[in-house]
């Protein structure tokens, strides 16, 4: 139980010893004290003065003094203008040191009984991965396990856009410009070479326009099941998926089940003609569909070309439709960036007209772009951070930090090099995962390796520090335990409190599909962990009762940082 839910209860047996009344303690409001007052939490009375109907302060008095006489975990109190400010005892502060750290499954809240799909990644098979693909896929695999410790039963899924004018337009150009390369032959990941195409199609356009008929002529024969252009398309795309399969394993990301584009556009185009039957969607005279959505404030939404073929809005239809009632889900959460708000907001607006009642459980988790110094990235320029290039970039990185500091001399050379390779990912994971999802964000590798301030390898540095500590206590024979007739210092308390919130974090991070909301909790309890060593002995600690409390206090830190960090995807090491 939390300090906020047992004072919570307390007050609300108080309410009705006092003032007969019965008052939900989930409904009382408690809060941390602020630091200009005294108390550890303060319960907010203003809400019941209907009941008790006395001023503010006698109403805080009257609860306090019973809180007092009845519970022997509450010591003081003050009230203060209708706040009342409680302190607990030390007892309580070692009963919750030694619940959290015989709690094996400390923060993982109860199941909530509703099933969840989060799709991200979602990427086209005309270019490799790239530094916007990372955000979006370190993003959306944290979601989901932040959602599974938030008690969700959660569906990790991608959509693989392996079909449309995009892919034709690598396609035309392998066929025109390349020779019958292939990976093997000009030594590069299947996925580079396809985006090398990509972009050599680009310099075909502006050298001649007119190429673009003879990729949408592609398209329209692709859709018809011409055997030579599906050869040809298969064969890429298989390019691709090997080269997004290696990407996926270094950066830690996996799915409980793909879907591809070419087997899902074909159930838009079914709820298409339903449309269409309803009249909800409209039929031009040159054959073309669209849903009018004028009357609602936005514009006509196209949903199949002239020529038949579909668009992106078609196949997410069918989609959706597919995956709800497959999986009867409680909640559909798209991670796609925020130049997709518009397509989203008609999504959802086309299913409602549809008549289906689950389209108000489609969520956008809308997130910003990822911008270098430089500017914007574009694709068909080339003028993207290649995904594998970064990974190996922040490896170099986290190699060059780790070695200026001389502390790995006695590793193995493979143990340095998956630490290195440890410390550059988990570099590159904590930057980008510290950010809102909402605000936009600079990447710089070099900020993101530094060791001190708000950074993966500062909390993985923590860690290790941490391990050293339990290594050194264990040879000496000293083992974590907590005595009734310890006392804890005021800092021992303020690290229990941070870390008993942590439940409460992942719930309100979990609501707000934030991740950095856990990120930066690593950090503060990192940083106050860091303080505390700096100010109190441990290992040299006399008192041998008081030093193996402080190795349970900072053996539960360090468990709590490794379940946090775990929903970011970022290993702690026990050695830097």
């Amino acid at each position: 139980m939390t300090p906020e839910l047992f004072i919570a209860s307390k007050a609300s047996e108080a309410i009705k010893a006092i003032y007969n009344a019965d008052v939900e303690a989930s409904s009382l409001q408690i809060q941390a004290t602020r630091k200009e007052f005294e108390g550890d939490f303060t319960l907010v009375v203003f809400p019941l003065l209907k009941i008790t109907r006395q001023s503010p302060d006698a109403t805080g008095v009257s609860i306090g003094e019973w809180l007092c006489q009845n519970c022997e975990e509450i010591t003081a109190f003050n009230s203060v203008k209708g706040y009342l400010n409680i302190c607990l005892s030390p007892l309580f502060w070692r009963d919750a040191l030694q619940t959290m750290h015989t709690d094996k499954d400390f923060g993982q809240l109860p199941p909530t009984g509703r099933k969840v799909m989060v799709e991200f990644s979602s990427p086209n098979t005309n270019k490799p991965l790239h530094l916007g693909h990372v955000r979006n896929n370190l993003l959306g695999s944290s979601v989901s396990d932040l959602l599974k410790a938030a008690g969700d039963d959660v569906i990790k899924t991608t959509l693989v856009n392996d079909r449309g004018v995009h892919i034709c337009k690598s396609m035309y150009a392998w066929e025109k410009r390349f020779n019958g390369a292939t990976p093997e032959s000009c030594g590069k990941k299947g996925d580079h070479l396809v985006g090398d195409c990509y972009v050599e199609f680009a310099k075909m356009e502006k050298e001649d326009p007119s190429v673009m008929e003879d990729v949408h002529d592609m398209l329209v024969k692709w859709e018809d099941g011409d055997p030579a252009v599906r050869a040809l398309w298969q064969m890429m795309n298989e390019w691709v998926f090997a080269g997004f399969d290696q990407t996926y394993k270094a950066l830690g990301i996996s799915f409980d089940k793909t879907y591809y584009e070419h087997q899902t556009y074909l159930l838009g185009k079914e709820l298409v003609q339903k449309g269409l039957d309803m009249g909800v969607l409209v039929r031009d005279p040159d054959g073309s569909v669209w849903c009018d959505l004028t009357a609602d404030g936005l514009d006509r939404k196209l949903l199949l070309r002239s020529d038949g073929t579909s668009v992106y809005m078609t196949q997410d239809l069918g989609t959706a439709e597919s995956r709800f009632n497959e999986y009867k889900l409680d909640s559909h959460i798209y991670v796609v960036g925020d130049e997709q708000n518009y397509h989203f907001q008609v999504l959802k607006l086309i299913l409602s007209k549809l008549g289906f009642d689950w389209a108000d459980q489609i969520f956008h988790l809308s997130y910003g772009m990822v911008e270098l110094p430089e500017g914007k990235m574009k694709s068909r320029e080339g003028t993207v951070v290649d995904a594998d290039d970064l990974i190996e970039k922040m490896y170099e990185e986290a190699k060059s930090s780790s070695e200026e500091s001389g502390k790995l001399a006695d590793l193995a050379e493979e143990e340095k090099e998956a630490l290195y390779r440890n410390i550059g990912l988990g570099a590159l994971k904590y930057f980008i995962l510290k950010v809102d999802p909402k605000k936009k964000m600079l990447f710089n590798p070099k900020e993101s390796i530094d060791f001190n301030g708000n950074t993966g390898p500062f909390i993985q540095y923590t860690h290790a520090r941490i391990q050293s500590i339990l290594r050194k206590a264990a040879d000496q024979n000293i083992a974590p335990a907590l005595a009734d007739n310890v006392e804890l210092s005021a800092k021992e308390v303020r690290l229990i409190k941070l870390l008993l919130s942590y439940p409460q974090k992942v719930s309100e991070a979990a609501a707000a599909l934030s991740p950095a909301l856990i990120a930066n909790y690593c950090y503060e309890i990192s940083k106050e962990f860091n303080q505390y060593y700096h100010d109190t002995t441990i290992l040299k600690e006399p008192q041998k009762e008081l030093l193996a409390m402080r190795l349970v206090l900072i053996d539960t830190l360090a468990r709590v940082l490794r379940r946090g960090m775990k929903i970011l995807g970022i290993e702690l090491p026990d050695r830097m």
